[in-house]
């Protein structure tokens, strides 16, 4: 980096074969120096006590406190820290709600290796940093309508037909084969959208509505 500062990051993912991957990356490139690789939002707030990064990196799905929970957090308490988020969401209720908590950077995890290490050197200088399918995502959704048509994503229209065949989470995420966590973050929101609080009106709103 430019006068021969070494960025310091801080990487948090549940999932080790992604840390160990991104430290690997990040390490053999010496304008990076890795102080932590963490594997929850909760080591996260217990490191920064002691030491703070340049970037933190978080994965948006984590266990106990969420990405979302955690780039609220550094952002309040640790200005200066820049976040980016890496996920494998690319649905735009997600980003837009990271995005509103200023996140610096959203990152899809199929990224090219040599895209991630300049949209960290980049997002050092300043510059937010968005992966273009997220860019072509977002603007797809500001010329769709606002009507009940568009309300959950089709991912979410999958999981509520099985929730109206009265699938369990389990048997959900066998059927479309995605994780459990997945699948419960996907019924959150679909109660959450369509503002129902039970599996009935949920259902009686479904099909007012035409989403089954």
């Amino acid at each position: 980096m430019k006068g021969g500062k070494r960025v310091k990051v801080v990487l948090v993912d549940d999932h080790r074969i992604v840390l160990d991957g991104l430290v690997s990356l990040l390490e053999s490139d010496p304008d990076f120096v890795i102080l932590a690789a963490l594997q929850s939002g909760e080591d996260v707030l217990e490191f920064f006590k002691k030491d703070q990064p340049d970037i933190l990196v978080t994965d948006y799905s984590l266990p106990g406190i969420s990405g979302l929970e955690l780039t609220r957090m550094v952002k309040r308490d640790y200005p200066d820290v820049k976040v980016v988020a890496l996920s494998m969401h690319d649905e735009a209720h997600l980003v837009k709600g990271i995005l509103k908590e200023g996140v610096d950077g959203y990152l899809l995890k199929n990224i090219q290796q040599f895209e991630l290490k300049n949209a960290l050197k980049q997002i050092m200088l300043g510059m937010p940093y968005v992966s273009p399918e997220i860019t072509k995502l977002l603007m797809q959704d500001l010329n769709r309508s606002d009507g009940n048509a568009d309300l959950l994503t089709d991912r979410e229209r999958d999981i509520l037909r099985l929730i109206a065949k009265e699938f369990s989470n389990k048997q959900i995420a066998e059927e479309l084969f995605i994780s459990e966590r997945t699948v419960e973050t996907h019924r959150k929101n679909i109660f959450r959208k369509t503002n129902t609080t039970s599996l009935v009106g949920l259902i009686k709103f479904a099909f007012a509505n035409h989403l089954i």
